[in-house]
């Protein structure tokens, strides 16, 4: 048995709560229990733009903070919130081209649902499927967690609407109302503030828009995209992006309510 200092076993527990040397796999603890690799994927999630989704008594509003970073940027193109299938919609926070790979995956089991039960896929079923892939990719050495969290909304006559999220680790969980990104901890305070049991969809619409607008920071993030989507009893149980009509109502709504409270802050 070799004896170490004191010195020594503070200088290791030091290094294995920064990650030294327990950051190289996905597929190795540190002595703590902790995942780094994994713990390294939810930092790019939370270094993303903010991305919330609020389900409400007839259906589940999605809503995400885009941030652009160039002036040349053309609007509309890279879209966070996507389509599962017809029945299911969603968005993504993290990196782009990771989510486009969780996005493709769950289209896939979507489809291999349909084709061998002949009828479209229950949401939790396709999130048990998705967050056992996702998992995947964190017991490999060879593989990489994916960055990016999903969250997937439904909504149909019989089950009405659900809302769960997949985070990098490929825990599946189920939310009334749930918030990822940068802007997360105050999008969940003005989320907790809703009774979401009583909101509509469209009287949702513009309380989403008016919290992407609240959290958005302005210092560090002067220019950003607002999209909206939404899915149910208004859009006949199909995912849809916002009519343009009530989006532009909506931005109104959180413009006017972003006013009033700088000119609250200001008399104070």
């Amino acid at each position: 048995r070799v004896a170490i200092t004191a010195g020594e076993y503070k200088s290791y527990l030091r290094m294995s709560s920064i990650g030294t040397g327990y950051d190289f796999s996905a597929g190795q603890f540190s002595p703590d229990g902790r995942v780094f690799q994994v713990e390294y994927a939810q930092k790019a999630v939370e270094n993303s733009g903010s991305v919330i989704a609020v389900r409400g008594s007839d259906g589940v509003v999605f809503g995400v903070e885009k941030i652009i970073t160039s002036q040349l940027y053309e609007q509309g193109n890279n879209r966070r919130v996507q389509s599962v299938d017809d029945h299911i919609g969603g968005a993504v926070a993290g990196m782009l081209s990771d989510a486009r790979a969780i996005v493709a995956r769950a289209r896939e089991e979507a489809t291999d649902y349909r084709d061998v039960y002949q009828v479209p896929i229950p949401l939790k079923m396709l999130c048990e499927r998705l967050g056992h892939y996702v998992h995947l990719y964190t017991v490999y050495g060879g593989l990489r967690p994916f960055g990016v969290s999903i969250l997937l909304g439904s909504w149909d006559e019989l089950n009405g609407a659900k809302l769960m999220e997949i985070d990098p680790s490929g825990s599946a969980r189920g939310y009334y109302g749930c918030a990822v990104g940068k802007g997360k901890q105050n999008a969940k305070t003005e989320i907790e503030k809703l009774d979401m049991t009583k909101l509509t969809c469209r009287e949702l619409i513009k309380e989403v828009a008016k919290i992407i607008y609240s959290v958005h920071d302005e210092v560090k993030d002067k220019h950003f995209e607002l999209e909206l989507s939404w899915i149910g009893k208004d859009t006949g149980g199909k995912h849809q992006i916002v009519p343009k009509d009530l989006y532009d109502e909506a931005v109104k709504y959180a413009e006017e309510a972003l006013n009033d409270s700088d000119d609250e802050d200001n008399v104070m």
